[in-house]
């Protein structure tokens, strides 16, 4: 009969014990993480002669995060 040795190193266990460590540290957080959905704005009505850009609420934010 032939005996089988264990390959399981220290290595490995700990980085096993360190992967099972940062699922259920994810799976902690994650369920209190809560999506919070904007009611979104009335559609304007399109140009007629083209164009279209307005300076909409989302596009101000990016413009203040742009400032230096």
């Amino acid at each position: 009969m032939s005996s089988k040795t264990s390959n399981l190193s220290r290595r490995s266990l700990f980085s096993g014990a360190a992967t099972v460590g940062a699922v259920a540290a994810a799976t902690a957080v994650l369920p209190g993480v809560v999506s919070h959905v904007a009611p979104s704005a009335p559609a304007t009505p399109k140009p007629t002669r083209g164009g279209g850009y307005t300076l909409s609420e989302h596009v101000q934010q990016y413009y203040k995060t742009t400032r230096v």
